[in-house]
């Protein structure tokens, strides 16, 4: 009989939980937060968890009453120790952001995990970006992998595109493109913006797919509609190509404008090359500088090295060697070979630095080494003559004769000048340390 009586008050207590927590929600849904949130607070204090879950809300958001994180945390607390999903993974939140409690990545991670295992897809994609961030847990791609893909399986967009990059950049799981394009083209969609423009980057490439021009433009298109710059510069390069479009250069232009004016460095080289030759715009190259200004300044090279020359010929602002070097130098250090050779030229020739040619030599010799043909000739020009460097005929035929064999005829006479200057044997011996440079890559040139 005590047992029944017991069950019995146990099925009105739950009954009346329900009607509270039920009317709760009905008062929430018209906008009543005041009557909410007291119907809220009596069920959740007679141990509901699903109200407590609703009242930390409350407090979370400030409806009904103050809000107030630490009194948030403390009703998310008690509802996810009786095991409440939504409550767990919240208050994985609020240790991850340090809201109402101390930030704590490994309580993150543990709530998460708790909510992840009742597979809370939300909880299982915070997880997995645990795993793949090293917060909390060990940095573990595989367990990324699994998590993200039990999110995915249950439609979490995010989590698709993120197990897409996983695939594709074999993290946590064996490489493979197919699987990649199958996630990313899930996630897109679901109008995933990224993912799009990841499926749209396959489908250019013609990786995991057949490639196929139209349909990386349609992707690009959608998320560059969402503002991924990426997706509008790739978009722009497609027009200007005209693949998988008809070519229009005033459409290029347009895309590169906007992803440039979301700071991206590729578009923002490629709509100053478009102002400096007239390309889908009006020539302008007081534009064309400012454009390459702007990505010179985040450090893009060939921004860098355009500059330079704006700066050498006058072009859209006053003539200023001084500011062609600074430009060249820039980028030489960077490894542009063409900014190398003309810096290699300024130092030559004293413009807008103090005349050296030991300093011209080095820069020569720098771009030389990757096969820049005007650096290897002026470079045995120096040996030939002794200028900035000990004269030297082997050197002077060695790097001579590289260009020579490019075709260039002006090279050919320039060779044969040097030859007269030297005995058979020399010659011999030049030309076999042409082949062991050329051979090398250019590593083994002495």
């Amino acid at each position: 009989m005590k047992k029944l009586i017991t069950a019995l008050l146990l099925v009105l207590a739950t009954t009346v939980w329900a009607g509270d927590y039920e009317d709760g929600v009905a008062a929430y849904k018209k906008g009543d937060f005041t009557t909410a949130s007291s119907l809220f607070q009596k069920t959740a204090e007679q141990g509901n968890s699903a109200a407590q879950y609703a009242l930390a809300l409350m407090y979370r958001e400030g409806k009904g009453v103050f809000r107030d994180d630490a009194e948030a945390v403390r009703w998310y607390k008690l509802a996810a120790a009786q095991g409440y999903s939504k409550a767990q993974y919240n208050l994985g939140l609020m240790y991850f952001f340090s809201e109402g409690v101390l930030q704590d990545y490994a309580e993150a991670a543990r709530w998460y995990k708790l909510a992840a295992e009742q597979s809370d897809s939300k909880a299982q994609y915070a997880l997995a970006l645990m795993y793949s961030e090293g917060k909390g847990v060990l940095q573990d791609y595989a367990q990324a992998a699994r998590w993200y893909k039990l999110a995915a399986e249950q439609g979490d967009a995010a989590a698709q595109y993120n197990l897409g990059l996983m695939y594709f950049f074999s993290e946590g799981v064996l490489q493979d493109y197919a699987e990649a394009a199958r996630w990313y083209k899930l996630a897109a969609e679901q109008s995933h913006s990224k993912a799009q423009y990841a499926l749209g980057r396959m489908y250019h490439t013609g990786e995991g797919v057949l490639q196929d021009y139209a349909e990386a433009v349609r992707w690009y298109k959608l998320a560059a509609a969402q503002s991924v710059s990426n997706a509008q510069h790739n978009l722009a390069v497609m027009y200007s190509e005209g693949k998988g479009v008809f070519r229009d250069d005033a459409e290029a232009v347009r895309w590169y404008k906007l992803a440039a004016e979301q700071g991206s460095t590729e578009a923002q080289f490629n709509l100053a090359v478009s102002y400096s030759e007239g390309k889908g715009v009006l020539q302008d190259y007081a534009q064309a500088v400012r454009w390459y200004k702007l990505a010179a300044a985040q450090g893009y090279s060939k921004a860098q090295y355009n500059l330079g020359f704006m700066y050498r010929d006058g072009n859209g602002v006053l003539q200023d060697h001084a500011e062609a070097v600074r430009w060249y130098k820039l980028a030489a250090e960077q490894g542009s070979t063409e900014a190398q050779f003309n810096l290699g030229w300024m130092y030559k020739n004293g413009k807008g630095v103090l005349q050296d040619y030991v300093e011209a030599v080095r820069w020569f010799k720098l771009a030389a080494t990757q096969g820049n043909l005007d650096a290897q000739g002026n470079l045995a020009v120096m040996y030939m003559k002794g200028e900035g460097i000990t004269q030297d005929y082997l050197q002077a035929h060695m790097w001579m004769n590289l260009v020579a064999v490019s075709g260039m005829k002006d090279a050919q006479k320039a060779r044969d000048v040097i030859a007269e200057k030297m005995t058979s044997q020399q010659i011999g011996k030049a030309q076999e340390m042409a082949k062991k440079c050329l051979a090398s890559k250019y590593k083994d040139c002495d």
